[in-house]
């Protein structure tokens, strides 16, 4: 084969230079104020709206070995912790950039990949101390539900008071009774003794705020009652907060869609504690601003605590959750429905409507559900190619006897309702709706699972091998509406519930009315819900904001000041002690400078800044502040406690809260750092680029042939 060499390791890598360029179309992913980005197809013209990095390598064209690499990396971190990926991403791009300087400053490969890699392990055990363990954080967010006293804002506008921010307000309820009214509260001022609630928003040492339901019978107009704590609270004032990692825009309407207890819903967001306030506020806290995920995550747990309270259980079941992306409505009518929702064809739909809360008998498939499916392991014979499996005398269609057949077997048990893991025939999806029974295919293996429990159905392959005891009892289907009775009717496709008595599965149902951004609703939801999953796997989480990373910052460079090596890893020990006297702080500053742009962008994107140049700014008073407090780690988790690591003097909203506490999931995090420096150290140590198949014309008339040595 024709092949073209090129050198890539000179003093401008080539490989390191494309890594940059690559994770800059992701910078915007950072911090709260996150811009989308439209993903638009030349071949169908359809566009989708994406905000994460994984949609982002999805949708580029990389066909270059390092946008490949760094496409592993992105999903290898998405399929083992969902989240982290725009961290990662930002960090390639950072560090790729440092290490090319380092380069230029004729800083030998192997010093490098030495210094930087001892310093990254530094900065993972430095930043433990930040770690908040969950048990207290959850006790403390449950003990301050309860105080002594009474208490009153001081600036009365809900500048700073932890109870003026209407996610302190949320907690779980399955049943909002008749009697009683939501109020969206976003400030109030209340009566009693000061009480400074920043004292126990989330950290080590303390709590994330008040936690209430707050409900107000109907026909008082005076004054409203904070359940638990037994403090009136009056002259709310409904405010909007946006731009904020802290809120989302909290407006009537997503109480009103929420309101009461429909049946075939779960309420929303206030509710009652019942030992669920930990996994409410932690649900918030990693949420980073994403208001409709917080409520949809806050009902499932409150569902399943419920459920798990018999064996004291606090971890959210992924297996029992699915997700179901409604279109043409507005995203307050989002809720979580039990059971299974999903979309139906109108044929579909009118064998619904026939069954009418009729018992159905189901089946569940392992597979596909067509002539030709075989399963995993069958192997055909050798050599032999198959024309025709079965003769067909009759002369009929090919397939009719195989649809015939099937059909009869089906009629023969009496099933209503099939569930099938794969693909349907489209014939015999036909020809079931024809004989009224209800099929549904490409259904997720979980959702087999709780139904098979709750039927007593038991999965088969094939319909062949389908007999008495295979076929489960006792499930339903409806078609799904929504939580004010409005039914849902939108032309091709209809959401239908399906369930069964003692189910635990839950759908979160997403709607809006942009096509374009169903998606994005579905990856911020799951996002959301493993955080809050990997959280409890850890048992601990960093706080957030920027906490983590300003102290890995002050770390690096005070490691960078201090004569002699860095640690001990062995790379380090092996290097001669000449290259660490003059490379040593050139390769640890590189890596700072990584750090410092994460903040910075961080900063920027937070909207309290208006430049980089500002943002450096105020991550150099932090800096130097932590420095000459003594102990970094004691500042930063006590400008945590506060209202934010990285807070600035520029406050875009003066009269809005802005302190709500972010937490961050720590295994995520420490792996996606070194995901990002693995991937850069990697391609900072190749040394050549070889081309190898009929791309030699192309490279041989394009601009960058005179880098290439061919073969």
């Amino acid at each position: 084969l024709p092949m073209a060499f090129r050198d890539v390791n000179a003093r401008r890598h080539i490989g390191l230079q494309q890594l940059s360029a690559l994770a800059s179309t992701g910078r915007t992913f950072l911090g709260p104020m996150k811009s989308h980005k439209f993903i638009v197809d030349e071949i169908t013209n359809q566009s989708t709206l994406i905000c994460s990095a994984v949609r982002l390598m999805e949708s580029l064209d990389l066909t270059s070995a390092v946008g490949q690499l760094l496409n592993e990396a992105i999903q290898a971190q998405n399929k083992e912790f969902k989240t982290g990926m725009s961290t990662l991403l930002f960090l390639v791009g950072a560090w790729s950039s440092a290490v090319v300087e380092c380069l230029q400053q004729n800083v030998p490969v192997p010093a490098i990949v030495a210094v930087m890699s001892e310093g990254l392990n530094s900065c993972c055990e430095r930043v433990q101390c930040l770690q908040m363990p969950l048990h207290d954080v959850k006790r403390e967010l449950c003990s301050s539900m309860v105080r002594p006293k009474a208490f009153e804002s001081k600036t009365g506008q809900g500048g700073r008071d932890g109870i003026t921010s209407p996610w302190n307000l949320l907690c779980f309820q399955r049943d909002v009774s008749a009697t009683e009214e939501v109020i969206p509260i976003n400030s109030c001022s209340h009566q009693g003794d000061d009480y400074n609630f920043n004292e126990f928003l989330v950290s080590p040492l303390a709590g994330f705020g008040s936690v209430a339901s707050v409900v107000k019978t109907v026909g008082d107009k005076s004054s409203s009652v904070l359940s638990g704590s037994g403090v009136t609270a009056s002259s709310c004032i409904t405010r909007k907060l946006t731009h904020s990692r802290h809120f989302s825009t909290l407006g009537k309407s997503c109480f009103a869609s929420q309101q009461g207890h429909v049946q075939g819903h779960l309420s929303g967001p206030l509710a009652d504690l019942r030992g669920c306030c930990g996994l409410g506020h932690l649900a918030v806290a990693l949420s980073h601003g994403n208001q409709t995920s917080v409520k949809l995550l806050q009902s499932i747990a409150a569902y399943q605590q419920e459920r798990a309270e018999s064996s004291g259980s606090s971890q959210v079941n992924i297996a029992e959750i699915v997700t179901c992306c409604v279109l043409g409505l507005p995203e307050s009518y989002s809720c979580v429905s039990p059971g299974f929702v999903t979309l139906v064809s109108p044929e579909q739909a009118t064998v619904i409507k026939h069954f009418a809360d009729k018992p159905l008998r189901v089946l569940l498939m392992d597979g596909d559900l067509t002539e030709g499916y075989r399963h995993l392991g069958f192997n055909r014979p050798p050599n032999v190619r198959t024309i025709l499996e079965r003769p067909n005398p009759q002369g009929g269609r090919a397939g009719d006897v195989w649809l015939s057949r099937m059909s009869d077997i089906l009629m023969s048990f009496e099933v209503n309702l099939v569930l099938v893991k794969g693909n349907v025939c489209k014939n015999f999806m036909e020809r079931c709706i024809a004989s009224r029974i209800l099929v549904i295919g490409s259904v997720a293996r979980d959702v087999l699972c709780a139904f098979g429990a709750a039927t007593g159905a038991q999965a088969v392959t094939y319909l062949s091998q389908l007999n008495a005891s295979s076929v489960g009892n006792g499930a339903w289907a409806e078609l799904w509406d929504t939580s004010d009775g409005r039914a849902v009717d939108l032309g091709e496709l209809l959401p239908a519930r399906i369930s069964a008595r003692g189910i635990p599965l839950l759908t979160a149902v997403l709607t809006t009315a942009l096509p374009c951004k169903a998606q994005l609703l579905e990856d911020q939801f799951w996002t959301l819900l493993y955080r809050l999953h990997h959280a409890l796997k850890d048992g601990k989480v960093f706080p957030g904001g920027g906490a983590v990373e300003l102290l890995c910052l002050s770390h690096i460079q005070a490691l960078a000041e201090q004569p002699g090596r860095p640690g001990n890893d062995r790379a380090v020990r092996e290097l001669p002690s000449p290259w660490l006297a003059e490379y040593k702080s050139i390769v640890l500053q590189a890596l700072a400078s990584g750090w410092k742009r994460y903040l910075c962008v961080l900063l920027c994107n937070t909207g309290k800044v208006s430049s980089e140049l500002e943002a450096g700014a105020s991550v150099d008073h932090h800096l130097q502040k932590a420095a000459a407090c003594g102990s970094p780690s004691a500042y930063i988790l006590e400008e945590f406690r506060r209202g934010g690591a990285l807070r600035s003097g520029y406050e875009p909203f003066p009269d809005q809260v802005t302190d709500l506490k972010v937490c961050d999931n720590v295994a995520a995090k420490t792996e996606a750092w070194r995901r990002a420096l693995d991937l850069v150290l990697l391609v900072l140590q190749t040394d050549a680029e070889i081309i190898t198949g009929p791309r030699r014309n192309q490279i041989l008339n394009s601009p960058l042939s005179s880098e290439f040595m061919f073969l």
